[in-house]
């Protein structure tokens, strides 16, 4: 598993204790693993967070603190990053339906459970590397680098393998096998021998055929129905 070097964890907390909590239950869970420690920022209030202006690539927020609430400082860095994964912390659990309102990662209570906190970390990471992984595209033209997320869907069609993206598409020099090999993320779905789509971008499907963003169409084997309908709804289940 990797990620980006700059990789940011923001802990925001107006309780200086279970800050150096966190900050030792996050530095054990990344050595443990053998993972390159993150950056660790941490706040006292959110006033302090959104004075600093960073941006984060996750965060843990207490909900009550003076000032400005961990919901209000979470809707600020979603609008730094949409894709930041946000940990609500709190001993409250009434906040759990304004937290859940702008998308809230896992809502994790007080006091700590690590064991719970470490699942939650795994399933976390594995977004954060689908996000930002980069994958090379080789051409006849040149090679280009494109994040595994925004690749909609791979095609072989008529001898050539086409990859598209929302705002273009690639003939690539590899095989249709040499895609289902790289692309490996629980977002990505074989539901013919000739295409790979993301279920990130599916927009309907039914027996036959698969409806995705960008007007793209892939085919759905029958065998290959359930398989699909199973894992298109468990990524459904663990994008919430």
């Amino acid at each position: 598993m990797g990620w980006r070097i700059e990789m940011r964890i923001a802990v925001c907390d107006d309780d200086q204790n279970f800050c150096k909590e966190m900050l030792k239950y996050l530095q054990g869970y990344f050595k443990e693993k053998k993972l390159k420690q993150p950056e660790y920022v941490c706040f006292s209030s959110g006033e302090a967070m959104m004075k600093a202006g960073g941006i984060f690539d996750m965060a843990f927020l207490d909900v009550e603190m003076d000032g400005i609430s961990g919901i209000h400082a979470g809707e600020y860095l979603k609008k730094k990053n949409d894709k930041i994964l946000i940990f609500i912390v709190t001993s409250f659990p009434e906040y759990l339906d304004e937290a859940m309102s702008f998308r809230v990662f896992r809502y994790l209570s007080k006091p700590l459970d690590k064991a719970r906190l470490y699942r939650n970390l795994e399933a976390a990471l594995k977004i954060y590397t689908v996000s930002n992984r980069k994958i090379a595209v080789e051409t006849k033209d040149g090679t280009y680098s494109l994040t595994a997320e925004n690749i909609v869907m791979v095609e072989a069609v008529n001898r050539k393998v086409i990859l598209y993206t929302l705002k273009r598409e690639f003939e690539c020099v590899h095989p249709i096998k040499y895609w289902a090999e790289q692309l490996t993320d629980k977002c990505f779905c074989q539901p013919h021998r000739s295409f790979i789509v993301n279920l990130k971008y599916v927009q309907k499907f039914d027996n036959h055929l698969i409806s995705l963003a960008g007007d793209r169409v892939a085919y759905l084997t029958r065998r290959k129905y359930k398989e699909f309908k199973d894992a298109y709804l468990f990524y459904l289940e663990s994008a919430k």
